[in-house]
């Protein structure tokens, strides 16, 4: 003789977004046609829902979302108690539907990272760094997400030998004490759609101090490879002094050889897993 295990089924739903991922922790509410909840039940890691056996009928199902806009279906309970709401999609409020959540690699070979300095007070210089890494890790929101960053200080390129050989003394990036450049953020807050604050810690030749990027995202797509890659657009202003890098040399009447600030411009494409 053999018992049965199985667990009687209710409401079934899958909530995504229109780009077909799974959005976590949706909340799904199932109504009655007099207006009275009847069932509630968060998604799963899949955006799958599950509820208890519903007593037949017609229901009206509601899906929403912290930062998406609510999705609404009908579904038919049977006699079994079982109904089908089939997939809710929910659309991101204010902008692009957002990368599915995980860990999302930077890709150094298809990414920039530059940084440009006044000469003279005249033109700008610009330089890049080759050589860099770092992983963000995309949570069910925006602001449940991190990132962080490591640049080689000594593969700094700006096109000319002694300059570079400069930067990298001590009298500005200082890379024998100081190999690495880092970047961890804090915590994100948005600025508009598609747009976002990180708020972060930055520590440059030996001196960490708080920076924030202005951040914008710029979409999600397959790549050549079958991988999946979200791609980003950065920057921030910085003040040299603000790391202790205050070489400067006046060349006539107050001009400065180097401006003060740097203007830091990252163009990111970092691939999923």
């Amino acid at each position: 003789m053999s018992i049965s295990t199985t667990v009687p089924r209710g409401l079934h739903a899958s909530v995504r977004t229109p780009d077909g991922w799974a959005v976590q922790h949706a909340i799904v509410t199932v109504t009655d046609t007099a207006g009275r909840q009847v069932a509630r039940a968060e998604a799963d890691a899949d955006g799958q829902v599950a509820t208890a056996p519903l007593a037949p009928g017609v229901y009206t199902v509601v899906a929403t979302a912290i930062g998406y806009a609510p999705a609404a279906s009908t579904a038919i309970a049977t006699a079994s108690g079982a109904a089908e709401a089939g997939t809710l999609v929910l659309a991101r409020q204010g902008g692009t539907a957002l990368p599915p959540p995980g860990v999302w690699t930077i890709d150094p070979a298809h990414s920039k990272v530059s940084a440009t300095a006044r000469h003279l007070g005249l033109s700008s210089v610009q330089g890049r760094f080759t050589e860099f890494s770092g992983r963000i890790d995309m949570g069910a929101t925006p602001e449940d997400s991190s990132v962080v960053a490591e640049i080689a200080a000594a593969s700094i390129d700006t096109g000319n030998e002694m300059r570079d050989d400069h930067l990298r003394s001590a009298d500005f990036l200082g890379v024998p004490e100081h190999p690495v450049i880092t970047y961890r953020s804090t915590g994100l807050s948005p600025a508009g759609p598609d747009r976002w604050t990180v708020h972060g810690v930055l520590t440059l030749s030996g001196v960490s101090r708080p920076v924030d990027l202005d951040l914008a995202y710029l979409g999600t797509g397959p790549d050549l490879w079958g991988g999946l890659r979200a791609a980003f657009r950065a920057g921030t202003e910085l003040r040299r002094e603000d790391f202790a890098m205050t070489y400067n040399q006046v060349v006539q009447a107050g001009i400065s050889l180097i401006g003060a600030t740097l203007k830091v411009e990252l163009d990111i494409q970092a691939v999923r897993g």
